[in-house]
Formats: C-alpha cells, sequence, structure tokens
C-alpha cells in the first residue's frame, strides 16, 4: 500500500511543471510522509458546479498548475465537442498566490488546443470577467479565485458563452473530459499565441455601469469602503467616480491586494472580525454607510449606524432594499432569488405585479431565470444588471446601494428607516444563519443523515407543517443535496456548502407588524424565535 502511495506520487513528480511544488513533494516522499501523502492522493479535486476550489500545493487532492492544466485541457476538450473549435476564451484572475500562473496555463492549455485565448490585463474583479465575455463573444470564460476562502486556498470558476456559470449536465460532462487526460505530456502548451487585453475591455464595463443608476438621481451620500485585501478598489473608485459620488474613504489597512490577508482571519465581510478596521475608520468619518467587497469583488457587504453603533445589514437585508429600490424606480422583469434568501423579496416583487422565481443556491442559477430584472442571495450577492453581468456583481451592487442611500438622505431619512416601512407593509422577516465551518467533512455528512433518518418535527415550539428531501427535487427544483422544513410562520433550511468545510443552516421568521410602534415587540420576538430555533436544529442534527 505504501509502496503504491510512494509510486504514484512518484509518478505525479515527473510531470508537475512547478519548481514550488516539487520542491514540496519530492520532500514529503524523501521523508516517507505516507499520512500527508495519502491525503494528498485519495483521490481528485473534483471539477463540479462550483469549477475547482481547494487548498494550493502538490498532488492532485490540492490547486496546482497540474492540476489546472488537465482542468483547462478538459475545458477545452468540452468546447471542441460542442462545436467551438477556434472560439475566444477569456481568462481572468484575482491578487491570489498562483493566480496569475494559473490563468497563463489556462491560455497556453487553449491556445495549444486550437482555441483563441485572451487575458485580462492584470488582476481584476470577477464580474469584470463576466462581463468580458459576452462584450467579447467569448465561447467560455474561466475565472482564477477563490473569492472569500482563506489564504491557502485557490479556485478556477469556469463560464460559457452566455456570460453564466456552468450548470449540470456541463460540470458533468468537463468533469468526464479532464478525467481523460492521462498525461501532462499530451497537453500542447506554447509559450505564446493568446492575447493579453488592454483596458478597452474594463473600460466597456465601466461605461456599462451607467445603466445601473437613473439619470438624474442624487448622488451625495458618503461611505467608507474596503477592500478586502482584494481586486476591487481601483474599479469601484473609478465607478463612484464616473457616477459622481463622494470618493470613498478608503480603509487603507485593507485596501491594496494581498494573497496573505493580515489582517482578517478569513477574507469575508460577513466573517467575525473582518469589518472592524472598517468600522474603526466609519467611526473617525462619519459617513453615511460602509461598502465592502469580498477580494474578487463579486460580494457586496453593507454597514449602517443605527442606535449609536455600526452594523451589517444581512444580506437579506440588502436584498430586500435593492429589490424596493428598483421596484420604485419602475423596474420591469423578474425578480428572482435563491431558495436560501429571504421570502420578503416574493412579498415586494408580488406588491409591485412583478414575476419572482426561487432557484437552487447559486448565481449560476439565478442568472438563467427567464427575464430576470433583479436577483439576489443572501451570502452577499446581488445581480443588478443582468444584461451587463449576468452574475453577482460587488461593484454594480455598491453603486445602487449608495444610489439608495443618497435618495433617502435628500429626505431626511436611512436605510434603516425604509427597513423599518418593508417590516410594516410586508411582515418583519428575521433571518439568521447556523453555520458550522468543520476539518473532517465526515462531520457533515453524518448530520445530514441523522436529520433525514430521524427529522425533527418542531423547533423553538413551532410545529413542522412540511419537510422536503430536496435530494427528491421539487417541482419547480432540480434535485439538490439539502433538506427544507416548513413550519408556522418560519422557514428552515439545511445544506452542505459547496464552495468551503461547512455546514449551512438558514433560518427565517416573519412576524407581523401593525404599526411602527410594535416593530421593538416584534424584532424581541423574532430574535428569541431565532435564538430558540438554532439551539433546536443544532440539537436534532447532533452539531
Amino acid at each position: 500500500m505504501h509502496d503504491d502511495l510512494i509510486a504514484r506520487a512518484k509518478a505525479w513528480l515527473t510531470e508537475d511543471p512547478d519548481a514550488e511544488t516539487r520542491e514540496e513533494l519530492a520532500k514529503l516522499i524523501d521523508a516517507k510522509d505516507v499520512t500527508e501523502l495519502a491525503e494528498r492522493f485519495s483521490g481528485t479535486l473534483q471539477f463540479g458546479t462550483a469549477g475547482l476550489r481547494g487548498e494550493l500545493g502538490a498532488g492532485p487532492m490540492r490547486m496546482n498548475r497540474a492540476v489546472v492544466i488537465r482542468a483547462a485541457a478538459g475545458l477545452a476538450a468540452y468546447l471542441k465537442k460542442n462545436g467551438q473549435t477556434g472560439g475566444l476564451v477569456v481568462v481572468g484572475y484575482d491578487a491570489r498566490h498562483k493566480s496569475a500562473d494559473f490563468a497563463r496555463d489556462t491560455a497556453a492549455v487553449m491556445t495549444g488546443a486550437g482555441l483563441r485565448a485572451a487575458v485580462l490585463p492584470r488582476p481584476l474583479p470577477t464580474p469584470v470577467l463576466a462581463y468580458a465575455i459576452r462584450h467579447l463573444g467569448a465561447v467560455a470564460g474561466v475565472e482564477v479565485t477563490a473569492s472569500h476562502n482563506p489564504p491557502r486556498d485557490n479556485g478556477y470558476k469556469v463560464y460559457l458563452g452566455d456570460g453564466s456559470q456552468i450548470v449540470p449536465p456541463a460540470d458533468i460532462d468537463i468533469a468526464a473530459e479532464i478525467d481523460a487526460v492521462r498525461s501532462l505530456d499530451d497537453v500542447p502548451r506554447p509559450e505564446s499565441g493568446w492575447e493579453t487585453l488592454d483596458d478597452a475591455v474594463l473600460d466597456a464595463y465601466l461605461a456599462r455601469t451607467d445603466a445601473v443608476l437613473a439619470a438624474d438621481s442624487p448622488r451625495t451620500a458618503r461611505t467608507v469602503y474596503t477592500a478586502m485585501h482584494g481586486v476591487g478598489k481601483d474599479v469601484l473608485l473609478a465607478a463612484f467616480a464616473r457616477a459622481g459620488f463622494p470618493e470613498p474613504v478608503l480603509v487603507t489597512e485593507q485596501a491594496d491586494p494581498d494573497p496573505d490577508f493580515p489582517t482578517v482571519a478569513f477574507p469575508n465581510p460577513e466573517e467575525p472580525g473582518a469589518m472592524d478596521l472598517a468600522f474603526a475608520k466609519a467611526r473617525e468619518t462619519d459617513p453615511d454607510l460602509i461598502i465592502a467587497n469580498d477580494p474578487d469583488a463579486d460580494r457586496c457587504a453593507v454597514a449602517v449606524k443605527g442606535a449609536g453603533a455600526w452594523r451589517m445589514l444581512r444580506g437579506d437585508e440588502v436584498g430586500a432594499l435593492l429589490a424596493a429600490h428598483l421596484v420604485e424606480r419602475g423596474a420591469r422583469g423578474t425578480f428572482a432569488e435563491s431558495i436560501v434568501s429571504s421570502s420578503l423579496l416574493g412579498r415586494i416583487a408580488d406588491k409591485a405585479g412583478l414575476p419572482y422565481e426561487e432557484t437552487l443556491t447559486g448565481f449560476k442559477w439565478i442568472a438563467r431565470v427567464d427575464g430576470l430584472r433583479y436577483g439576489y442571495e443572501e451570502a452577499l450577492g446581488y445581480c443588478v444588471d443582468p444584461e451587463g453581468v449576468r452574475d453577482k456583481d460587488g461593484i454594480t451592487a455598491a453603486l445602487l446601494i449608495t444610489e439608495l442611500a443618497s435618495q433617502l438622505k435628500s429626505a431626511g431619512r436611512t436605510l434603516l428607516d425604509l427597513l423599518d416601512d418593508l417590516a410594516v407593509e410586508h411582515g418583519l422577516h428575521a433571518t439568521d444563519q447556523l453555520s458550522v465551518r468543520v476539518e473532517d467533512l465526515s462531520v457533515i455528512a453524518r448530520a445530514m443523515e441523522q436529520l433525514r433518518e430521524q427529522p425533527p418535527t418542531e423547533l423553538a415550539g413551532l410545529a413542522i407543517t412540511k419537510a422536503e428531501d430536496l435530494t427528491q427535487g421539487t417541482d419547480k427544483l432540480p434535485p439538490t443535496d439539502g433538506l427544507r422544513y416548513t413550519l408556522d410562520g418560519a422557514r428552515v433550511i439545511v445544506r452542505p456548502s459547496g464552495t468551503e468545510p461547512k455546514l449551512k443552516c438558514y433560518l427565517e421568521v416573519v412576524v407581523p407588524v401593525a404599526a411602527h410602534a410594535g416593530l421593538p415587540a416584534a424584532r424581541a420576538k423574532a430574535a428569541d424565535l431565532l435564538a430558540a430555533m438554532k439551539r433546536d436544529l443544532s440539537a436534532a442534527a447532533g452539531i
């Protein structure tokens, strides 16, 4: 067994094109570190609808140049089998460790396969890549990013020519082509032949951001902005300057790209402590709101000042605010969200007489809704200009929420005032999440199994009126690994994360409110219910 493991590691070593990971793997082989080798050679990183994502390092269970070259070769083979021989593949990348290398390898593989390749000029936000695919008439796009994952991770996100991320069966077909790559020696990788784009595509993206704002809207709201050590700063500042907003005050410690993310444990605005520096800057400068992007700037976080202290708005709150703003501006078309997001969007759309759709989790599904005008997901993702970017876009979302804050400011009101109005009009929709990060993925599998075998009958004293195992699909949703519980005035969804080693449980309670005076009591009741639901669900899942 050990001899076979060492032999496989040595075979991988002979093909590894990267001096850094070759040295890393050679040391493990020399030390006969079978525990570490077994982990790295226990299989291969699985290519799915999130593409690839994993920890950097040597071996098939890590993100490295050898894995990326195989993935690129599989994508090229898939495109050619589907009649795209000679088509353009555009490649973008963030500022993480190895991202530029992975982008260059992808361009080389595409060129060697007879396709055309173009690489964005430097690390840029993921939405710029998503925009570039349709703008340039590409047959596919690749973004090298691990979004808001820890510093040790990187990833590989694939889009097809419609500008949206892959969904089944494309992921299965691409994975089969990746598996068919036997040796890197069989993958031509020329040293040149692809194009490195200039700033014309970025300029076109910025010009497109004009479509997000109303022509005569106020542009007065002052912001503090953090790029979370990612690639969003220059593009967001350019977009804000173009729109005529006051220049955002930067959180300088987090303004420039740094793949080590030194000021945060996790470079995700939702994680505890990640916004502390932004809050400190806001206390110094007293802006109207705080805007944060995640490292690849496809997500947008918003914080506001309430009762003297700054707090993050939940993704569902921002989602409802943007929806209400678009409705007020006369937007037409379908409003859509994933099933884990607040049901408030459906009520807003219904009141406005607009079509509404629920999808599975992820913008790969939201972006495909027919007639989409606005889509959002509770994990800080918003698609406010689907004609420009068929994906979540943290830059245009930041523009739109700042326009709304400006409009409210001109009337002496705030985002919190509008949230109060929505609660009185539609009921207080309070959401929370029970999220468990694990080292051992079997913990997640056991929790899901326990809930399936011993499903709860009530949570927080509320009877479960309907329990759905989403692996069976529904009349509107394709199958997915998840559970959905409907309660009297509440809803719970449990699912493994598709991008991180987490079990995620999404909770929502709806409390009727007759008038603004009833909001404090309604919020207290909702908080109590959510806390009790968390406790009961945690016990039921064995977590």
